[in-house]
C-alpha cells in the first residue's frame, strides 16, 4: 500500500469532466485505488463515487494505491490532480496576463 496526500487545484474541485479525467486515469492500473476526503472513502474509478466526496477547489485528498503496479497507479493520480485534471489550475496562469 502506497498512499499520498494533494490538494484539489483545478477551479471546479472534482466536478464532472475532472471526476471522470481522474477516474479514466485511475483505471489504466490493475491495482485498487481509493482516495479519502474527510470521513469518506471514494472508489476512484467509479466516477459516481469520485462526484459523492464533493471536493472543492483547495480541498485536500489522500490518494491510497494497493497493488501490482501501486507505485505507478500514484505516481500517475498525484501528477494529473497537479496538472489541473484538464483544467488550467490557479498557478499555471498567474503570469498570463501582463498586467502591473
Amino acid at each position: 500500500m502506497v498512499s499520498k496526500k494533494v490538494v484539489v487545484m483545478n477551479p471546479t474541485g472534482l466536478h464532472l469532466k475532472p471526476a471522470a479525467i481522474f477516474c479514466k486515469e485511475a483505471m489504466n492500473f490493475k491495482s485498487t485505488v481509493t482516495f479519502t476526503f474527510g470521513n469518506a472513502t471514494a472508489n476512484a474509478k467509479s466516477v459516481l463515487s469520485v462526484l459523492a466526496a464533493c471536493v472543492k477547489s483547495g480541498d485536500e485528498i489522500e490518494i491510497i494505491c494497493v497493488g501490482p503496479d501501486e507505485e505507478e497507479a500514484l505516481d500517475a493520480l498525484v501528477s494529473a490532480v497537479k496538472d489541473g485534471l484538464g483544467e488550467p489550475t490557479e498557478t499555471s496562469d498567474t503570469d498570463a496576463g501582463g498586467n502591473q
